[in-house]
């Protein structure tokens, strides 16, 4: 078998994120595993495992990215404007899945996740944007979406 070129590598490790974004975004990081993204990308699990040994590692790789799509949907021109957009974001399946993501780490130890971008992100533009207001916001906002969330859980609704 010939030995594959990094260019070729790399696009099949793009292909592989790419994939596991969608699917962080629609079926959740637990949804996710390997054979999930195999059957959608037809590289097999274990090529998939190759670039990635541990699932975490999808959320290491793709921490800007789901950071970004994160708060590219939030309104930072004011403290209303952000209330108001965090709020309409939370209506989307895919942001929702973020901040589930983002309370599932909470308090992980492993280190290659300690660190999760998409809220630390938001509180970094509402700093530099609306300074100890912004920041203060996006904490409620926080903790509002740890609520919202936990009400919509089917747990929450068997009870």
């Amino acid at each position: 078998m010939a030995k594959r070129s990094r260019v070729e590598t790399e696009q099949t490790v793009n292909q592989i994120l790419d994939e596991a974004l969608k699917q962080i975004l629609t079926i959740g990081f637990q949804g996710m595993s390997y054979t999930t993204l195999s059957n959608a990308t037809g590289i097999s699990r274990t090529g998939i495992s190759h670039h990635f040994p541990k699932k975490t590692e999808f959320l290491v790789r793709l921490d800007h990215r789901i950071g970004q799509f994160f708060v590219d949907t939030l309104d930072f021109s004011s403290i209303a404007s952000l209330e108001l957009s965090w709020k309409k974001a939370l209506q989307l399946a895919e942001h929702k899945a973020v901040l589930k993501l983002f309370f599932s780490l909470c308090g992980t130890s492993d280190d290659s996740v300690t660190y999760f971008r998409a809220v630390n992100t938001a509180q970094e533009i509402a700093s530099t944007e609306l300074g100890d207001n912004g920041v203060k916001c996006v904490n409620h906002l926080i903790g509002y979406s740890a609520i919202l969330l936990l009400e919509s859980s089917p747990q929450q609704k068997a009870a």
